[in-house]
């Protein structure tokens, strides 16, 4: 293809992401945009997979039977999340097997929030109210991105991450209106995520590597720095009804701006979990391969009786 052809095929194509239409897989597309979409797409499909964690060891030790059952279908909706993007991101030309072998290698990455360990049940509230939170005011504008798989897979994943979020909210509200205990149980839980809960939405704009380009596709509608402070203006008003305290002494609102001014969020932290040095990295790590070699004899068996299935249909038809 020569360099004119590129030029036209680049020019069309940005004018297609201008008129907001949606890039769809056999469409052609510019090499960087496809390989961004794969980054970002398996990206949030290995954070839901390995979201599964730091609430899967508390189904069992849930305080009532309504909480295991509700518990198990929010861990069950994480799979299925994580089931829906990896399928998204196949139709851009890479395996499946590939996409698992990069996280398990450590070359992929996934979000920092699932690096943190999860004390007690209202940890469960915690990440419900705030992590589910802030990833859906990370995902909603996600419905409208540019690249068609990707959009209409987190039209559900978004529907049933709103849920979640209810959901925890509900188990810190019980909390806090509970047992003196309970209540400063909530609020332990609330001052040990909320930070890690800011961080998840990305570095500051000065420093993302990826924002500019992603905007320009259309692939994120709003900055990190936009997000964040959508989540804290929306946040803080749920706090004060739950009548706990934000961990933040500069927390305050300004009616200037009609927005809340908060602390300065310690980003050393945040890349020293991203470079795998965080409270459970390496335990996250090793239960996701452990699992992946102990379930193998359930993919051969699956694929063994797939090709059974389809050797029935072939002698049927001969």
């Amino acid at each position: 293809m020569s360099e004119e052809q590129i030029k036209s095929l680049e020019a069309d194509f940005d004018a297609r992401i201008a008129r907001d239409e949606k890039i769809e897989p056999k469409d052609w597309m510019p090499e960087k945009y496809r390989k961004t979409h794969i980054r970002q797409i398996s990206q949030h499909a290995h954070s839901e997979i390995v979201g599964m964690l730091p609430e899967g060891n508390w189904i069992t030790r849930a305080p009532s039977l309504r909480r295991k059952v509700a518990l198990l279908a929010k861990v069950q909706d994480e799979a299925g999340h994580g089931l829906y993007l990896y399928s998204a991101c196949e139709t851009l030309g890479v395996s499946r097997d590939e996409l698992y072998e990069q996280l398990h290698s450590g070359k992929a990455k996934y979000s920092s929030i699932f690096n943190y360990p999860t004390l007690t049940w209202a940890d469960m509230g915690a990440i419900g109210w705030l992590v589910d939170g802030a990833a859906i005011i990370n995902q909603v504008p996600l419905c409208s991105t540019s690249f068609g798989p990707y959009a209409r897979a987190m039209v559900r994943v978004c529907k049933e991450e709103s849920f979640h979020q209810r959901q925890g909210f509900e188990i810190m509200y019980k909390l806090c209106n509970g047992t003196p205990e309970q209540k400063e149980m909530a609020q332990d839980a609330l001052n040990r995520w909320w930070w890690p809960s800011l961080m998840m939405l990305g570095p500051t704009d000065a420093e993302s590597v990826h924002t500019e380009q992603s905007m320009k596709w259309k692939l994120k509608r709003k900055t990190n720095d936009e997000l964040r402070q959508q989540f804290i203006d929306q946040t803080v008003p749920q706090a004060d009804i739950l009548g706990l305290k934000i961990p933040d002494t500069d927390l305050e609102w300004n009616e200037e701006t009609g927005h809340y001014d908060f602390g300065e969020i310690q980003w050393d932290e945040f890349w020293q979990v991203v470079k795998g040095h965080g409270p459970c990295n390496k335990e996250r790590l090793n239960a996701r391969k452990d699992a992946w070699e102990k379930g193998a004899w359930v993919r051969d068996a699956a694929m063994a009786y797939a090709e059974k299935q389809s050797n029935k249909k072939i002698e049927k038809v001969v």
